[in-house]
């Protein structure tokens, strides 16, 4: 499996801002993260690739370029982390990206204008490409509205590690205890920072003593694909490395999982998912808020259920790499599946599936997510598959595999 795509980022960056070398030890790289770490490279920070990971020097939050030009392709989180960290460190940034990530609305952006970072916008405001000056930022405490973007709170808990004094986040809106911001927290102790919340406010001061190395689990979010299967096929899944407790929020996939029949077990090997004594499952009344990128594996099984299936939580996936609540119901809907989404509620009825051609719309997920029906209907072509290499390079030589 690839690294963790959401924990390996946080940890490039929490290693470059350290004081000292951290060893990441890591499975294989996603397109994502080679942008972040291209542009960390670009920043002056220094890495060495080694057979089991990388190796990054800190800078102890003193970037040696502070004027510099990063492109950050199409990874969300370089596109909310870094103009964060940069902020805090201070300079003078420009930031360019992919055509799709261009279309992506970035309320980070709005949020450190009100940190009194000056924004320049080259087109659209709010929107890549701009440029970022700061001499960073003179503020102790933010407030940020958690229905908005999580991502941002999180890029501001990693930034404040190089802030001066403690930095005070208080935490507003419905997703204050989300899974990717209790991630955050935990890895930010993992890597010497003190860090201490008091419901939803979270004190961070500065990073000290760093690990000497970090072990960045695999991809819960690709795995999930492939436990997929054992519910699908009532098969056995074993995924190498993996384990129950993962940090990763997507570990909800698998409680959802168990709740229709399939046994998890762990193994010196890897996670086990049992699904031979399933027998069809009901469909899923679920809200996805704090496990979303898996709305698209779990939309892709409900045709398969025995009743129908009401997924809520799903309002801030529209903005994403695509709409993707947009991409569920246009491809079931060619696939013969009746699909609608009204008043925040995305309803997937039973049937039988016919064949047809998914449009992924570029989205690594809509492809990952719709090749399970692929596999069980054995009729079903993805319009651009190579898009997975996002975050999952060789996805389909491994389906293959199987």
């Amino acid at each position: 499996m690839p690294a963790s795509k959401s924990i390996l980022n946080r940890a490039l960056l929490l290693a470059a801002l350290s004081k000292s070398g951290v060893h990441l030890a890591c499975g294989a790289f996603s397109e994502d993260t080679r942008a972040l770490l291209s542009c960390l490279q670009t920043l002056g920070i220094q890495v060495r690739w080694e057979e089991d990971g990388v190796t990054v020097k800190g800078c102890g939050g003193q970037f040696p370029e502070k004027n510099a030009s990063l492109n950050v392709m199409s990874a969300g989180t370089a596109a909310r982390f870094l103009p964060v960290v940069l902020a805090f460190a201070g300079g003078d940034y420009r930031f360019e990206s992919s055509d799709q990530m261009k279309r992506r609305p970035m309320d980070v952006l709005f949020e450190l204008e009100r940190l009194g970072v000056t924004i320049e916008y080259a087109e659209e405001r709010g929107h890549f490409p701009f440029r970022l000056v700061s001499e960073g930022i003179s503020s102790d405490e933010a407030v940020i509205d958690t229905d908005k973007s999580t991502q941002f709170a999180s890029g501001l808990l990693i930034a404040a590690t190089i802030h001066p004094r403690p930095f005070i986040l208080s935490l507003t809106g419905g997703r204050t205890q989300s899974s990717y911001l209790k991630m955050t927290e935990a890895m930010l102790r993992s890597f010497g920072a003190a860090c201490e919340r008091e419901g939803d406010r979270i004190t961070v001061s500065a990073l000290k003593a760093s690990p000497v190395r970090y072990a960045v689990e695999p991809d819960l979010s690709g795995a999930c694909y492939l436990y997929a299967l054992s519910l699908l096929f009532s098969v056995r899944v074993l995924v190498r490395g993996v384990k129950k407790d993962s940090l990763q929020g997507d570990a909800a996939f698998l409680r959802l999982l168990e709740r229709r029949g399939v046994v998890f077990c762990e193994t010196e090997r890897g996670l086990l998912a049992d699904g031979s004594e399933v027998r069809g499952f009901d469909g899923f009344e679920e809200n996805l808020q704090d496990f979303s990128d898996q709305a698209l594996t779990v939309a892709a099984l409900a045709p398969f259920a025995r009743t129908p299936s009401r997924l809520t939580g799903l309002e801030h996936i529209r903005a994403q790499e695509c709409d993707r609540v947009n991409a569920i119901v246009e491809n079931l809907n060619t696939l013969g599946v009746p699909a609608s989404y009204r008043d925040g509620v995305l309803s997937v009825a039973p049937a039988s599936v016919r064949g047809g051609t998914v449009k992924t719309f570029g989205d690594h997920r809509v492809a990952m997510a719709f090749s399970l029906v692929g596999l069980k209907t054995g009729n079903v072509t993805i319009d651009e598959p190579d898009c997975t290499k996002k975050t999952f390079e060789g996805y389909f030589d491994l389906l293959s595999r199987l």
